[in-house]
């Protein structure tokens, strides 16, 4: 009967088959430990050499690091061990028997080696336990829109334009037409495209890769990363960020009740995270400006926040923070204004504690046809690209209200990651696109 290390607990006192691979083992003569791991876990098998034919031990004693193998034993429940279990090998089978020199060993490798052997470097236990807890915190997600009436809806990565210019966009030849070339752009978020949808399903959410072209060396920066994007009808900025605050909450609960072991494998600090509960805070621009002057930055009263500002802001709290009502001179073009004050946007970001900063932005939308237009001129832009957008306002118009997050700063916040390239598989940086 065969099985993965993640089930082994209900096996105890059988005789089970495993499939994965060697990544370590070492020999005392007579005992040889092999170090086993398939992807659902890792758990140590112990060999005797009176228990095994020739054979068996022969093909033990040429084993090489990361062969594939097929091993079977005895379940056994081990405290000492740390999946709390332990096999007494009965057999083994070579699938494949790696070449000598695996390159990543037990010293100490350079950033620039291993992401230059990321292909291999991805079987460590510590990137291992990065791209489950990655996997978890896209579940949560899922999860929490379809139980609270959120429909996926899938929007293009193909665009003509962009939501903010296209600045920071990725452009490309498009195919030719009467008029002659066309150019494309690889979408950076996609907000409009999901407006149109909850015109349709009232509340609905995309999740994808999206690409960005600024030139950023920042160890919060990727070039191509995994963004969610949610828009509902009829929700306004105080509940959207409600919104937010529940949603941060389900993803860190469930990676602190499902992850356990991969946290801890990270030596991830879960008290810190144990923390993460509502209400977050609530700080407005002008306040946070205030509060950072105080902290000793130089910060202008119209400046959007800086990485080092987001630091020195979130390093003050025990929890994520909500930075909200921006100058709207320097927001975007679709954000509605505050009736209170018209100079502020009715928007918001949600800032991580522990110094990872922003992982979350949002905003009420502008839903009236005519200040569309106004703020598309405002902001320089072209308005023939956005004639299907501003649509949208002239055919049963409703106030609504979206944020978006980074799913690698989230990952990286969770996990307690210094620099998001560890967050997605294989990093897309300015100065990197291979492997």
């Amino acid at each position: 009967m065969k099985t993965t290390v993640s089930q082994i607990s209900a096996h105890v006192g059988e005789e089970i088959e495993f499939r994965g691979w060697c990544y370590n083992f070492r020999s005392s003569g007579k005992i040889f430990f092999l170090q086993f791991r398939d992807g659902s876990g890792r758990v140590q098998v112990v060999y005797s050499k009176a228990d095994l034919s020739d054979d068996q031990w022969e093909a033990l004693q040429s084993i090489r690091l990361e062969s594939s193998v097929i091993v079977s034993g005895l379940v056994k429940e081990d405290s000492r061990s740390p999946s709390g279990f332990e096999i007494e090998g009965k057999g083994i089978d070579i699938v494949h028997l790696a070449e000598e020199g695996y390159p990543i060993g037990k010293k100490e490798h350079g950033p620039d080696f291993l992401l230059d052997n990321r292909h291999l470097w991805l079987r460590s236990e510590s990137q291992w336990a990065v791209q489950r807890i990655r996997d978890q915190i896209i579940s949560s997600t899922y999860n929490y829109f379809h139980e609270n009436g959120f429909v996926k809806f899938d929007t293009p990565i193909l665009t003509p334009t962009a939501c903010e210019g296209t600045t920071e966009l990725f452009e490309m030849d498009y195919f030719s037409g009467e008029e002659g070339d066309s150019k494309a752009y690889l979408a950076q978020s996609g907000q409009l495209y999901l407006e149109a949808g909850i015109m349709s399903l009232g509340k609905a959410f995309d999740f994808g890769p999206v690409f960005r072209a600024e030139k950023s060396k920042t160890r919060r920066h990727l070039t191509e990363f995994w963004m969610m994007d949610a828009e509902a009808a009829y929700v306004e900025h105080k509940e959207n960020m409600e919104v937010q605050e529940a949603l941060i909450c389900r993803i860190v609960k469930d990676a602190l009740e499902k992850c356990a072991y991969e946290l801890k494998v990270l030596e991830r600090d879960t008290e810190a995270l144990g923390k993460v509960q509502a209400p977050f805070p609530r700080l407005t621009h002008a306040e946070a400006i205030a509060k950072l002057r105080e902290l000793g930055s130089d910060i202008g009263d119209k400046d959007d926040l800086g990485a080092d500002d987001e630091t020195m802001l979130t390093k003050q709290y025990d929890k994520p923070i909500f930075i909200e009502k921006y100058p709207a001179e320097v927001k975007a073009f679709y954000m509605k204004r505050d009736p209170e004050n018209e100079g502020l946007a009715l928007n918001n970001d949600l800032l991580a504690p522990e110094g990872y900063g922003e992982i979350i932005g949002g905003s009420q939308r502008e839903d009236d046809y005519e200040t569309l237009m106004k703020r598309i001129a405002e902001h320089n832009l072209d308005p023939e690209p956005f004639q299907w957008y501003v649509d949208l306002r002239r055919y049963g118009s409703v106030p609504h209200s979206g944020f978006g997050y980074g799913l690698e700063r989230i990952v990286g916040w969770v996990c307690g990651l210094h620099h998001v390239r560890e967050t997605i598989p294989f990093p897309r940086l300015i100065n990197r696109i291979t492997p």
